[in-house]
């Protein structure tokens, strides 16, 4: 059970889902550990979080266990998808731990957002991988071109490929390199700063630069700091109708793991006090 998540399935405001896929990995495999090392690694977190002056376990969060993988990856992810369904249906937020990054596509599938807001590494646009289009490599693109969404914003993004970046030059999607995350993230800052758009927030843990989570499959050089990552949660929480953070493996001593159970609890504080803070 993810530490604080103690509330019942049927009173649950959030519903936290582990999603261990591990099947498209392209350099180091291992997040199938990846939902039970952050719920592991979260243990020693405060409940109270002074910023948001509330508790983690007096917020509604309940823990759904994990959706356990087998080979047919688009099988899976539609499974995936109906079981998080379940939770928006219950008008419950989708909290949702990979798993390498194609778990994404099930949480937006349910969530079905006009925006895809991600903190990636990469800009996962490819059509396919090595004739593989559910590859991680390419759900951003799936997202996009498969279930609908209107726009996408990458935020860290320092790497594609050729392709990539010209499916990248569309006007459906907005990239933001690591150098111009502060400020972006400090325009962002206002009531307005999706409209009426709805948004499904995605953390990829190689977003970050990976001397600060090395635990992760495909590691990038001159990435987010975690500060910047926790602020970019920050923001776009109030905003969001699903999160997930994705990509941790179990190949470092728990740096990854520990970051993405910080940004999960970051995402609930912040969800709960732009939907339910003082003055609203």
């Amino acid at each position: 059970m993810f530490p604080g998540a103690t509330t019942d399935r049927e009173a649950a405001s959030y519903v936290v889902v582990g999603a261990p896929l591990d099947a498209t990995t392209t350099f180091q495999p291992g997040t199938r550990f990846g939902p039970d090392r952050v719920r592991k690694f979260a243990e020693t977190y405060d409940d109270y979080d002074r910023r948001t002056d509330s508790r983690f376990s007096a917020l509604g969060v309940h823990d759904a266990g994990d959706v356990r993988p087998w080979d047919d990856v688009e099988a899976y992810l539609d499974h995936l998808a109906a079981e998080l369904r379940s939770v928006v249906y219950d008008d419950a937020t989708p909290l949702l731990l990979g798993g390498e990054h194609t778990v994404t596509y099930a949480g937006v599938d349910a969530v079905d957002p006009d925006v895809l807001v991600v903190a990636d590494a990469h800009l996962d646009l490819r059509e396919a991988y090595d004739g593989n289009p559910w590859n991680h490599a390419c759900v951003t693109r799936r997202c996009l071109d498969d279930l609908g969404v209107d726009r996408a914003v990458i935020v860290g993004a320092r790497t594609g490929s050729e392709a990539e970046w010209e499916r990248a030059a569309d006007a459906d999607v907005e990239v933001i390199p690591p150098e111009d995350a502060r400020e972006w993230l400090d325009a962002l800052d206002g009531e307005d700063a999706f409209g009426d758009d709805s948004v499904y927030c995605s953390v990829d843990v190689d977003a970050l630069d990976p001397a600060y989570a090395p635990g992760t499959g495909t590691m990038e050089p001159f990435g987010l700091e975690p500060r910047e990552v926790r602020d970019f949660v920050r923001a776009v929480a109030p905003y969001a109708d699903g999160f997930d953070v994705v990509e941790v493996n179990d190949r470092d001593d728990g740096q990854a793991a520990a970051l993405a159970g910080k940004l999960l609890r970051e995402f609930v504080y912040a969800h709960a006090a732009g939907e339910n803070g003082p003055g609203e």
